[in-house]
């Protein structure tokens, strides 16, 4: 009776464990970057779960640039495609690694020849 009762207990806490575990890991994949993003710059970034996305610069409400995305684990590979494009990043791709804790994304440059684009994204990101 006894061994009965504390396999029971053991099962009970093994499946609280999992479940607290599972929901305490940071996201990764597409996942981790959806939503809409800000700055302290004051970019807004709103990240969709297609891959594509939309890129507020001043913080008007309304879309300067926009492109895709493509993830793989925790690297993200980001291209515009229309709107406001800085000297010198037309046609350019720039891939990060990224970091997602709670509500913040941290991305960490792997390459990226449009400088501004660098000096925008390296920055925190705060979920809105």
């Amino acid at each position: 009776m006894k061994t009965q009762m504390f396999a029971r207990i053991a099962l009970a806490s093994a499946v609280v464990f999992l479940l607290h575990a599972c929901a305490t890991v940071a996201p990764t994949g597409p996942a981790a970057l959806t939503g809409t993003w800000t700055n302290s710059m004051g970019t807004v970034w709103t990240m969709k779960a297609d891959g594509t996305f939309d890129v507020d610069l001043n913080h008007d409400g309304k879309r300067d640039a926009w492109g895709k995305c493509t993830v793989e684990g925790n690297t993200v590979t980001i291209i515009g495609t229309g709107g406001v494009v800085p000297k010198g990043c037309a046609k350019t791709t720039g891939v990060y690694h990224f970091t997602r804790t709670k509500d913040t994304l941290h991305f960490t440059l792997v390459k990226d020849p449009c400088k501004l684009r660098v000096k925008n994204v390296t920055l925190d990101w705060k979920k809105k």
